[in-house]
């Protein structure tokens, strides 16, 4: 009985069952393995009992002939080579070996098997793989002797390795990784593996050491990837991947290339090394073309006389090309806003609009729908023009003068002809309409006669009404956005800072300040501004116009990540709740495009607060636009982001949930999904009229310029379900406009370049109409409609126009398709799907890419977008016709 009990405790204790069971399965696998791996086995046992003995020379070939059994193993990418599989048992044994070995050579050899062995059997984070090959060498091609995947890990082991040094203060230690380091990017380059070159190149702070490796077969996928992580990267690793693949460009002469990494780095100083680097004058062209889209305006690069030169940059030409687009997609017939509402395919008729909302509505969709065809059949028509205006009242007369100033949008000559028959009206808001029509119209185009600020100065004096007045600030804002001028700041500031004028002019004052010199953290414009804030009383800074001196503020830091902590601290002397407003609009600002994943947190924490009802909840609307703006540069990032959005209008406070569908708007601009137009629809029915009508503007903005078929049907029916609703009707209309936007040729996406650059111009020109729209009931749907017109800074038409070596108008065979991103991946992968081929001019949706469809070209820049100059390939030969 007590052997019985004794036999059953042995089972029953745990650590006897674990050592039969590993028996047992060491047993079984001993049976298990085929002759051939006994016979392997059998091998590597002998070869470690010769290591054993004590002469060097037996050392020394039983080495090489386990160096040679483990390389002539074969065995499947998935599993580990069946001798190191078998040298677990042994690997003790051989560290042990090496510790007493004497003979260097044979130490070598030893250290550099234990290496290859560390990277399968490594305990505790040892990183024995690495500290093995430091000890066998690495001269010579060494490290390359056991392959790739080998390199792979001894370059991970490199990068944890060099972390734990800095980690502990050990930065001499870190060093001496270095030189192993090096050699293994060597190995890398050599092998097509950039991507695992800069990666530890990376981990070692030292991605500016890859222009040494790069040939011209490998620049360009180098410089793809280290673009495309820059937005992954923390600051300032993110602009200094940046400068690298510029510099690599320059190194291979690609000017082109080069010139929107300056762009994005923000230095006028690399722009204009760019420019002089370009060894032939069509490529200055190019180069005029690019900056022109983005507003670069640099006029002092271009020598004295060369018109052709200064009309690229200028933008001189753009509404000639555009009209030459609408003629060959025949385009030119002017649309009447019926022809877009098509009422009688509304099931119901719309009743109970009153006639004068029902055509300031018609007036906006009029100049949405026509923008830039200078012509149309309410405005521009011989009999209708002067009529039209007076079929509206007070502020509707004023946009409906200014429409014209959007369907005469980039002709200027012919522009301020039409303009000028409104200018002398003894009405004010026909006068103030069509002073708002100059800004407009000459906005992302540069003349000589400096036409805007000759015409409307005269406007900003103290003797004219105050509506004209307004007028003429909010045109100077939009003509000279971005030119960062000083005589257009001598004739704001003053206005910013006269506490005698109402706040209306002096908020919008701040605005159009901004606009002017946005993105460059202007240090005259902030004090004053910030000056403008403290001196106004309480009830004034109530006033709705007020946030636009937030924004005008904000903009001035547009991009400029963190240099404005002063200006912030100096928010804080603001009692009123427009300093905590600014202060949240301004790091939207400061990060906007960054991806910045940290700041997005900051801003859903704010939004996730639960505010008390006499606390101000703007700030809260304002980071609700900030998490969009901060995530729509980076595409995983703009994904997430919409996912929050869903969390928000769930939990979030009213003011958080009305501003979701215009967050939702500036992630997807023009960009219609799916998935976000059911979401947006989904919203447009809510019980909350101010979510409703966010959620109709958003879903103007996701469509506009692009005729999206299934958009055009759901706003038709909004409209129907809204018939009674004379307000949300409005807004239904002006989405209906929006979806329309140029007839289908147009876009108000900042992004372009490939989606690689941010327009801060075409944002700014965003951001003032979602803005009015958190409070739509105070502004856009009373009497603040013309902010709407703020959004021709973001318009562009979305062509693609190629020009021969003597800048005239070429056609030329290319696919457009579905871009498709190749980031990482060898040889030459197919950058774009689903294609189809046509002759240029051709229209680009947001997604959509285009390429060369032969070889009878070389174009002068590699994103076929906007205006490209082809040159002949002298080595192009015409394919015979059998």
């Amino acid at each position: 009985m007590v052997n019985k009990q004794s036999s059953n405790d042995d089972v029953l204790n745990p650590k006897t069952a674990a050592e039969k069971i590993t028996k047992k399965k060491a047993k079984d696998e001993q049976e298990e393995l085929s002759e051939e791996d006994q016979q392997l086995v059998a091998e590597l046992d002998m070869i470690v009992e010769r290591l054993k003995e004590p002469s060097t020379e037996i050392h020394q070939s039983a080495l090489g002939n386990l160096a040679n059994v483990i390389r002539s193993t074969t065995s499947s990418m998935t599993s580990v080579p069946k001798p190191l599989k078998f040298l677990k048992s042994h690997h003790a044994t051989l560290s042990e070996l090496y510790e007493q070995w004497s003979d260097a050579q044979n130490k070598q050899a030893l250290a550099s098997i234990l290496s290859l062995l560390g990277m399968v059997y490594d305990k505790e984070n040892q990183r024995s793989c690495l500290k093995y090959r430091l000890l066998a060498g690495f001269e010579s091609d060494a490290i390359s002797e056991w392959g790739h995947e080998y390199v792979r890990h001894l370059a991970m082991e490199i990068g944890l390795e060099y972390s734990a040094k800095l980690d502990d203060d050990e930065e001499q230690a870190a060093e001496n990784l270095i030189p192993v380091a090096l050699e293994t990017v060597s190995f890398f380059f050599k092998h097509n593996a950039e991507v695992d070159a800069i990666d530890l190149l990376e981990k070692l702070n030292r991605h500016e050491l890859v222009t040494d490796y790069v040939t011209k077969d490998t620049f360009e996928r180098v410089c793809l990837y280290m673009i495309s992580c820059s937005p992954l990267l923390a600051p300032p690793a993110d602009m200094g991947y940046l400068l690298t693949a510029r510099t690599i460009y320059r190194k291979f002469g690609k000017p082109a290339q080069c010139l929107p990494l300056s762009i994005r780095l923000n230095r006028p100083d690399l722009i204009k090394e760019d420019w002089e680097s370009c060894p032939t004058r069509l490529e200055k062209a190019q180069l005029a073309f690019i900056m022109a889209r983005q507003q670069v305006h640099m006029p002092e690069l271009i020598e004295e006389g060369d018109d052709e030169l200064m009309a690229c940059m200028n933008n001189a030409n753009l509404s000639k090309n555009y009209h030459n687009l609408a003629r060959d997609l025949e385009l030119l017939d002017p649309k009447t806003p019926e022809d877009i509402y098509k009422s009688h395919l509304e099931s119901r008729t719309i009743e109970g609009l009153d006639s004068a909302r029902h055509n300031l509505a018609s007036t906006f969709v009029n100049a949405f729908v026509n923008a830039g065809y200078c012509t149309d059949k309410l405005m521009t028509a011989e009999a209708e023009g002067k009529e039209w205006v007076f079929k509206n009242k007070d502020m509707g007369m004023l946009s409906a003068s200014a429409s014209l100033g959007m369907i005469m949008l980039w002709e200027v000559e012919e522009g301020l002809l039409q303009v000028d028959k409104y200018l002398y009206n003894s009405d004010n808001w026909i006068k103030a309409g069509a002073v708002l029509a100059i800004g407009m119209l000459t906005s992302s185009v540069h003349d000589e006669t400096d036409s805007a600020k000759a015409m409307v100065a005269e406007y900003i004096s103290d003797n004219n009404p105050a509506i004209v007045k307004l007028a003429a600030i909010c045109a100077l804002g939009i003509a000279y956005a971005g030119t960062n001028r000083e005589d257009i700041l001598e004739m704001l500031l003053p206005i910013i800072s006269d506490t005698a004028i109402t706040i209306d002019l002096s908020s919008i004052a701040a605005l159009s300040a901004g606009l002017v010199c946005i993105g460059t953290g202007n240090g005259d414009v902030s004090p004053v501004i910030l000056q403008a804030m403290m001196e106004r009383m309480d009830s004034e800074l109530n006033h709705k116009y007020a946030r636009f001196m937030a924004l005008g503020l904000s903009l001035l830091f547009l991009g400029t990540q963190d240099t404005y902590d002063t200006i912030r601290e100096t928010l804080k002397a603001v009692t009123h709740p427009i300093g905590q407003q600014a202060s949240v609009l301004m790091q939207v600002c400061a990060y906007a495009g960054t991806g910045n994943v940290l700041e997005v947190q900051k801003m859903l924490h704010i939004c996730a607060e639960h505010l008390g009802e006499k606390e101000d909840q703007l700030p809260q609307a304002f980071a609700v636009l900030g998490v969009g703006m901060i995530a729509m540069g980076e595409g995983i990032g703009a994904e997430m982001t919409l996912r929050t959005f869903d969390h928000l209008m769930q939990y979030g406070e009213p003011y958080v949930r009305r501003t979701v569908p215009l967050a939702m708007a500036l992630v997807c601009a023009s960009n219609p999904l799916v998935n976000v137009l059911d979401t947006l629809n989904k919203f447009s029915h809510d019980n909350d009229k101010s979510v409703a009508s966010s959620a109709v503007f958003a879903m103007g903005i996701v469509g506009a310029g692009t005729n999206n078929a299934r958009l055009a049907q759901l706003l038709r029916q909004l409209a129907t379900y809204y018939h009674k609703d004379a307000d949300l009707l409005f807004i239904v209309r002006i989405a209906q406009g929006l979806l329309h936007m140029g007839k289908g040729t147009m876009t108000v996406n900042p992004y372009h370049h490939d989606r690689s650059l941010l327009s801060h111009t075409a944002l700014a020109g965003l951001l003032v109409p979602l803005v009015a729209m958190i409070n739509s009931e105070k502004l856009i749907m009373t009497d603040s409609h013309f902010l709407l017109y703020y959004l021709v800074r973001a318009m562009y038409p979305r062509f693609l126009i190629t020009f021969n070596e003597e800048l005239e108008n070429v056609s030329a065979s290319v696919r457009v398709g579905q871009a498709v991103d190749a980031v990482g991946q060898v040889g030459r992968p197919k950058t774009i799907t689903g294609f189809q081929t046509h002759e240029t001019p051709v229209l680009l949706a947001h997604s959509e890419r285009a390429e060369l469809a032969t070889e009878k070209y070389i174009p002068l820049t590699n994103v076929l977008e906007g205006f490209v100059i082809l040159t002949n390939n002298p080595d192009y030969e015409e394919e015979e016709e059998s």
